[in-house]
């Protein structure tokens, strides 16, 4: 195993402000998931990191956990924010929230408070990943491309598809199926369960309502697995959260901003 390159990119707000890092989910960059979300979250600088073979980020070849994952994360922001910054808050959805988990376990100094958005501490089984893995190797991403509608959005955007839910869709055209395949084999060894009572920062959790993915059940009880949780349902809404409810996600990372302050200053 050795750590995957990911490349940061800078998505707004000053630079003397309290800074947010996003996460993507598997199949998408992060310019695209949260581009909308990013517009109503005034207050941060705003960093984001993609995937290795999405977006900015430079194809893998070699297998990663999604521990390593995360350990390259956290260097590329310590490498912006340069040594002795303050902490910083996180969000990501799917595969990106995980992520955030992981930086939770690893580095709890780094990260004041964090949300994971359709995200799990486990995701399905490892069979079913591998299955996904074998089949982009075979065929490409053109079977991704088909099923995406029905696999990331809710039933209203299904029907009805919209101009940035066609987008994010097509964009899974341009991954690079190698590294889309090594996510997939990482996410089929990531199980982050039994470490979950360590996590002590402030964590909401997100759900879609409508989610097939990452079903509510689960972040709800992902959300009670840690010591300070929370938990909001988005209605109608979907695997990809921050696209297809930006407004909604936007409200949630803010008031959770406001409300963990809160619980800093009463501590």
């Amino acid at each position: 195993m050795t750590r995957p390159t990911v490349t940061l990119t800078d998505l707004g707000g000053g630079s003397g402000e309290p800074v947010l890092v996003l996460g993507p989910s598997l199949g998408t960059s992060v310019r695209r998931l949260w581009g909308a979300a990013v517009t109503r979250l005034s207050g941060f600088r705003v960093l984001g990191w993609d995937l290795p073979g999405h977006g900015s980020s430079p194809a893998a070849r070699e297998p990663f956990t999604v521990g390593e994952l995360a350990a390259a994360v956290r260097a590329e922001v310590q490498a912006a924010l340069g040594e002795g910054a303050a902490p910083y808050s996180y969000a990501g959805d799917s595969i990106g929230g995980a992520v955030g988990l992981q930086l939770l376990v690893d580095a709890p100094d780094r990260c004041d408070r964090a949300m994971v958005f359709c995200g799990a501490a486990k995701f399905g089984t490892p069979e079913g990943w591998h299955d996904r893995a074998a089949t982009v190797r075979a065929e490409g991403m053109a079977p991704l491309v088909a099923s995406g509608p029905a696999r990331w959005f809710g039933s209203a955007v299904v029907a009805r598809p919209t101009a940035d839910s066609r987008a994010v869709v097509q964009e899974q055209a341009d991954v690079d199926a190698e590294s889309y395949a090594l996510a997939c084999e990482a996410l089929a060894a990531f199980d982050l369960t039994d470490r979950l009572p360590e996590i002590e920062t402030p964590l909401l959790v997100v759900a879609g309502s409508d989610d097939v993915a990452t079903p509510p059940d689960g972040l709800r009880a992902l959300s009670e697995s840690v010591a300070h949780g929370s938990y909001v349902e988005l209605a109608g809404v979907g695997h990809l959260a921050p696209l297809e409810a930006p407004s909604e996600s936007a409200h949630a990372i803010l008031e959770h901003r406001r409300s963990a302050a809160g619980r800093s200053r009463r501590a």
